[in-house]
């Protein structure tokens, strides 16, 4: 473990210099490759060095040893300084795991309403909401790009972009399917209802990675419309593309800019070609087994809102952390339960790094 943080170290020193060249901000691209590589490799660099001296007074600890008068100082300051050098290895260990490089990226979020009608629907605005507020609790920037609605203020359809240093790092844990089980403004007997909405989380592609052929598309303009007559445009701002390859259709109409509609529709494509370009790679590396936490799989029901008990379950953690307040997590207060499937998901690699170990070593 050590020797690979000394090629780090060694790594983010190249990348320092780098960037000190002034040629370096002449070419954005190189710049900003170069600043992201920085801003990955120093954590693990900071904590080598808080490693390395905690060894240190470790070490200054045992040669006081000898020393009647400093024995017992000695043996306090080597507690602590093992306590702390296991600490640290813990978390050189969570640092060293192989980083998902869409993690600090921008994202496109959308939203479907499943099972359920018109409570689906509404349970899909809801989500909606509770992502706008999250957005907004982490300094994010989230625009809804396109919105389905229903005349009660549901949700067809939705689709974001969100705007944020490390959003997908986040919202990654967030694509599934999301059930709730309450009753439903639309139900008279008072009988609780489960329906359910789906959310895709992509991570923002930019322009250098996916060439997308100009010829490939069909751009068709329209008037946009909305529930109850809302922004009802006279011109035709609103923008529908078609990639003509995969049949992929995105539509946006939120801005009154045809330009604007048409640059955000683009964004939206390239996430999606990009997703889909991924999981075909992803597929061709490897068909084992892929862990519900961040597989953005969409199928699998990933967690439960159940107002009648006032608890939000999701699915892939256990024991008493699985369990989270309702009112908190639907009024975007996300953080306590993204953080606890971050640390599942750290240590499931962190169980198959070593079980792949042991088998090494077995062979």
């Amino acid at each position: 473990m050590l020797e690979k943080v000394a090629r780090i170290q060694q790594r983010l020193e190249d990348v320092e210099r780098q960037l000190a060249d002034p040629a370096v901000y002449s070419d954005r691209e190189a710049l900003r490759r170069l600043s992201r590589e920085q801003k990955e490799l120093t954590p693990v660099v900071d904590a080598y060095r808080r490693y390395a001296h905690a060894q240190e007074r470790l070490d200054q600890a045992r040669e006081m040893l000898g020393d009647e008068e400093l024995r017992q100082l000695a043996q306090e300051e080597m507690a602590q300084a093992r306590e702390e050098l296991g600490q640290l290895e813990e978390e050189l260990k969570v640092l060293l795991l192989p980083s998902d490089p869409n993690d600090s990226r921008s994202v496109v979020l959308e939203i479907r309403s499943g099972v359920g009608g018109e409570e689906g629907a509404l349970f899909a605005a809801d989500l909606l909401r509770m992502y706008t507020l999250y957005a907004e609790r982490r300094g994010w920037q989230l625009d809804v790009v396109s919105c389905n609605e229903t005349e009660l203020g549901g949700v067809k359809e939705a689709v974001a972009t969100v705007e944020g240093e490390g959003a997908y790092s986040r919202l990654k844990f967030e694509a599934g399917t999301h059930r709730v089980q309450r009753v439903p403004e639309t139900e008279s007997s008072g009988r609780i209802q489960t329906s359910a909405a789906t959310v895709a989380v992509m991570p923002e592609a930019e322009e250098v990675e996916l060439a997308i052929d100009p010829k490939d598309l069909q751009i068709d303009t329209y008037r946009s419309s909305g529930a109850g007559g809302q922004h009802v445009n006279k011109t035709e701002s609103a923008i529908r593309i078609t990639h003509l390859p995969t049949g992929t259709v995105v539509e946006c109409q939120d801005e009154r800019s045809q330009h604007k509609n048409r640059e955000r529709a683009m964004k939206i494509l390239r996430a999606r070609l990009y997703e889909a370009q991924q999981a075909q790679q992803n597929a061709a590396i490897a068909q084992t087994r892929r862990s519900q936490v961040g597989s953005g799989d969409r199928s699998g029901k990933i967690r439960t809102y159940n107002f009648p008990q006032n608890r939000v379950t999701d699915h892939r953690l256990t024991g008493d952390n699985k369990n989270f307040n309702i009112a908190a997590i639907i009024n975007g207060d996300l953080d306590d339960l993204i953080d606890a499937l971050t640390l599942a998901d750290q240590t499931r690699r962190l169980e198959e790094g070593g079980q792949e170990g042991k088998e090494q070593d077995h062979v």
